[in-house]
């Protein structure tokens, strides 16, 4: 997943097209298209340098690092402009107008007022900074970190500018002042709350958290605000810490690679070169009975290869099949309950922006992950398929001919280069010849010149449009996992890993049951959080405990990942469903009850995942 940033509730946002900032925004969206192009200039610079010249350039991390921090918060700010940030909106539509246009605009005051409250720790961290100096580039790290109160102030300005635009004036004083007495509340009882001990936990950490979560208020700004409340009123805690934090969770080398693959899912779309591995599985498997769902399913496991996007992988594959599908007799809310499931199977499939971001928080080997990652999607598939094929028994296959050799070799011919994209990023990463950033910018080098010479090629704007939407998705993604860290820091200082620890130790069945309880709580996550902050936010506590009673940290994260994709699809509130839902034009309402049966085969084969661990390790 490259995680993606849906508006639940409000799904005519769903990023199906690019969309436009406004004008005020234009100069910052230039300006984070050309560091993109920078950074992907200076990793490939690195690559040849490396692996063609044997020469490495000792100063391309720390400049790419640099260009990095920049990138992350001007897409947060481009955004915020877009409305991309993930937020759940499910349960402000079930509220009264007037109760909803409260909180529509309470929302964007909270938002302002955790970034107004961050800006000067954050000033103070880049004068913190400014005494460092950095080891290659010989540079004062203030010139990097100046990043953060750059993009918190703007993001603070149009969180205001959406608070005022959101609804009537009466309501942004009447949430104001909500805010203001809450606060004041809150500032009168500090000396009394550390007293709380952890009960602190249930009310800032958890309860304001979940507050901000139903309201509407977007996921990054729910973790952030718990936090600074957390550590401003419950302790003594400087909250230039928690910038540090921020900085910490999102500044990772390893992260590197998450803009570079999403930017490879808008090429794999504007390119056609998905399509093209759907028609060619169609040519090869589209005579045999349930033969249409065994090409989506095995075009949604190739196409996320490419792309490590569940949106872009859904978008790409069901405009394709679903007309063949429904003239067989497939019926609408099958299909979206084979598309969200096999998009959830899928994102264990390398380059999963997912397992890329699991292995830069909990520290475990991308490469064990990417080889890991491709036989769990293959256990998961198989389940998928068995339900698939009993669901077909009845299809309609008057008239239905294998194609002819002559169309599957062209079919070939023209998908051969884009089927090659996935086993080589696989196969470089797992196979240690690459790291997964080096890689990411090899794939889309290629990408653009097999698009270009045998696909019909790229307009320039529509490049720079790309560049754009690039940089917002990654910001949106990156801004998640700083707040998210920051959070997970704050509960850790207050030894609630210790004590959660303590009590699962004590629990009858050892790994067993651990492995049952790491289910149910990241398929509650995945519902209601969605994949990046659910990980950033326990695996820091459930890893080591994981560790401790002799759980392989791949095989761990291999369960992790698939009951959070379970969780996320499953309905009624997983973000996954509905984005299924809006790329099919299906009601969730008719959906929704068709989709069991298929989260019921993943859950099957999750369970053979977590009860058997050599399927996660016997290929490493």
């Amino acid at each position: 997943m490259a995680t993606e940033t849906i508006d639940v509730g409000e799904l005519e946002d769903l990023p199906t097209g690019l969309r436009s900032g406004s004008a005020f925004l234009k100069p910052v969206e230039m300006i984070a298209s050309a560091i993109l192009v920078a950074i992907i200039v200076l990793l490939l610079m690195g690559v040849t340098s490396r692996y063609v010249l044997s020469l490495p350039i000792v100063w391309i991390d720390e400049a790419a690092a640099f260009c990095f921090l920049w990138l992350a918060m001007l897409g947060a700010v481009i955004a915020i402009d877009r409305n991309e940030h993930l937020r759940l909106t499910l349960f402000l539509q079930m509220m009264s107008d007037r109760l909803r246009d409260f909180f529509t605009a309470l929302g964007p005051l909270l938002v302002a007022v955790f970034l107004i409250g961050m800006l000067w720790p954050a000033m103070e961290y880049v004068i913190e900074e400014s005494y460092i100096t950095s080891a290659a580039l010989n540079i004062p790290m203030s010139w990097r970190v100046a990043a953060l109160p750059v993009g918190i102030g703007l993001m603070a300005v149009l969180a205001l500018r959406e608070a005022a635009r959101a609804t009537k004036g009466m309501n942004i004083v009447t949430a104001a002042a909500a805010i203001a007495a809450v606060g004041a509340i809150l500032w009168l009882a500090s000396p009394s709350l550390p007293a709380l001990g952890d009960l602190n936990i249930l009310i800032f950490l958890v309860g304001f958290v979940a507050f901000f979560l139903v309201i509407g208020v977007p996921i990054a700004f729910c973790f952030g605000l718990g936090a600074l409340a957390f550590l401003t009123f419950t302790s003594s805690m400087p909250t230039m810490v928690m910038i540090g934090r921020i900085d910490e969770g999102m500044s990772s080398l390893i992260l590197l690679s998450v803009p570079i693959f999403v930017l490879l899912g808008c090429i794999l779309d504007a390119t056609g070169m998905g399509r093209a591995i759907v028609e060619f599985l169609a040519s090869l498997f589209g005579h045999v009975k349930a033969g249409m769902s065994y090409v989506l399913l095995g075009s949604l496991f190739l196409v996320s290869g490419i792309s490590g996007s569940k949106v872009s992988d859904m978008a790409t594959v069901a405009p394709a099949l679903f007309p063949e599908m429904k003239r067989r007799g497939h019926k609408p809310k099958e299909m979206i309950a084979l598309l969200a499931t096999g998009a959830a199977m899928a994102d264990t499939v390398p380059p999963s922006i997912v397992l890329i971001v699991l292995g830069s928080v909990a520290g475990v080997s991308i490469a064990g992950l990417f080889t890991s990652g491709f036989v769990i999607a293959m256990v998961l598939l198989l389940a998928l398929a068995v339900l698939a094929r009993w669901k077909a028994r009845g299809e309609m296959m008057d008239g239905i001919r294998r194609a002819p050799l002559q169309v599957v070799g062209k079919a070939l011919a023209v998908a051969a280069p884009a089927l090659v994209l996935p086993f080589l990023i696989r196969s470089a990463v797992g196979g240690g010849v690459a790291t997964a950033t080096e890689v990411s910018t090899i794939a889309v080098l290629y990408a653009l010149i097999i698009g270009m010479v045998l696909y019909g090629g790229i307009r320039p704007g529509k490049i720079y449009d790309m560049l754009v939407e690039t940089a917002a998705l990654s910001g949106a993604i990156l801004i998640i996992l700083g707040t998210a860290s920051a959070m997970a820091w704050t509960l850790t200082q207050t030894g609630f890993a210790f004590k959660m620890a303590a009590m699962v130790t004590d629990l009858p069945g050892g790994w067993v049951t651990y492995m049952l309880v790491t289910i149910a709580v990241f398929m509650v996550l995945g519902c209601v959080l969605e994949g990046l902050p659910a990980i950033v936010l326990m695996a820091p506590i459930m890893f080591p405990i994981a560790k401790n009673l002799g759980i392989n940290d791949i095989h761990y994260s291999m369960v992790v990942v698939t009951a959070m994709n379970v969780g996320l699809m499953a309905p009624p509130i997983g973000v996954g469903f509905y984005i299924a839902c809006k790329i099919g034009n299906v009601s969730p309402d008719e959906a929704m009850g068709a989709i069991w049966p298929y989260i019921g085969a993943l859950f099957i084969g999750l369970l053979v995942i977590a009860m058997v661990p050599a399927l996660s390790t016997a290929y490493l």
